[in-house]
């Protein structure tokens, strides 16, 4: 399925992988301020902070698989099929479908402390965007330069959780994904040693057996604990290309490749694009499943008090660059 990181060296960083068999026709989309944002049952936002991200447009409405807003604030929802619940429309709070969440935090919250706020006024409702488009059971990532959050609701309730990681992924939930670094708190970057048995003469055998034990399979909490290893000892340069490469670099660790994970006979996920965003910057790059040069959107060189969506189909095929 998916992965969603954050990442800080200089300045902030936040994307996503996103897995699955098919687009939706996905664009990059640049909402600016003085685009109206309607919800279906909360008053229409006329102005707000602008926001880049990948979405499917659909009846002019963007619909966000994550985004970053012009304050530095990112979110991203990620599969979470089998526990995610939604309620029905509950008087005492602000009523939000699951496809406007992501603009109902981003147009209002500079900060994760602001969007905290707004969550504890929030019922998630079972509200389709349309019959095509049912409700995505989801969870989300929300971070800043300071703090990093998830956002779940089950049966139990709206829950929202610290992430020390910065990582998220699909199922379990976050707090079992979390609970399980507990069984590879033995991983090191470090070669291996010996507390098999004294009485045996085990040594490493090659170089570059640091992170011996570390998962390599494709379900979602292996690459949660595998993100997370990686980015947590991540070593990177503070300038911008070496920051992006090396995020990039960290979820190229959680790549799925066509024909690895069969969801239907003869239907394979693969990442489709793999996104990294300085949210300090709001550049948003990105690579595709066919494309793995990187290309970038500036938020800041478009016109964030225009009235209408900038969108950009993503470069999807392969660009090699021939030195002779």
């Amino acid at each position: 399925m998916c992965t969603a990181a954050t990442y800080k060296t200089k300045d902030f960083y936040f994307g996503r992988t996103l897995d699955y068999e098919f687009s939706y026709g996905d664009e990059i989309v640049v909402t600016p301020r003085n685009y109206p944002l309607p919800f279906r049952q909360m008053p229409t936002i006329e102005n707000h902070y602008a926001m880049i991200g990948m979405a499917h447009v659909a009846a002019d409405y963007p619909l966000y698989y994550e985004a970053v807003n012009e304050k530095g604030l990112g979110m991203a929802g990620l599969n979470f099929v089998g526990n995610a619940h939604y309620q029905d429309e509950l008087e005492y709070k602000n009523n939000i479908a699951t496809f406007e969440l992501i603009p109902w935090i981003l147009a209002q919250c500079a900060t994760i402390k602001q969007a905290q706020s707004i969550l504890e006024k929030i019922n998630l409702t079972t509200e389709a965007f349309s019959e095509a488009l049912p409700p995505a059971q989801l969870h989300w990532l929300l971070a800043d330069r300071e703090e990093c959050i998830v956002v779940e609701a089950v049966k139990e309730g709206l829950f929202v959780y610290p992430n020390p990681t910065g990582i998220l992924t699909n199922n379990p939930p976050f707090p079992t994904q979390l609970f399980q670094l507990n069984n590879y708190m033995h991983l090191s970057t470090q070669p291996p040693e010996n507390h098999f048995s004294s009485a045996l003469p085990l040594l490493p055998y090659g170089r570059g057996m640091g992170a011996l034990g570390l998962p390599g399979d494709l379900s979602s909490q292996s690459r949660f604990v595998r993100a997370s290893f990686v980015k947590m000892n991540s070593v990177s340069g503070d300038s911008e290309p070496e920051s992006v490469s090396q995020f990039f670099h960290i979820l190229n660790a959680v790549d799925q490749q066509r024909g690895c994970c069969e969801v239907e006979a003869g239907k394979y996920e693969m990442t489709l694009y793999t996104c990294c965003c300085n949210a300090d910057k709001g550049v948003y790059y990105y690579t595709t499943y066919d494309n793995h040069q990187i290309s970038a959107v500036d938020l800041h060189k478009e016109n964030l008090d225009g009235f209408k969506l900038m969108r950009y189909a993503p470069i999807s095929t392969e660009q090699i660059h021939m030195q002779n």
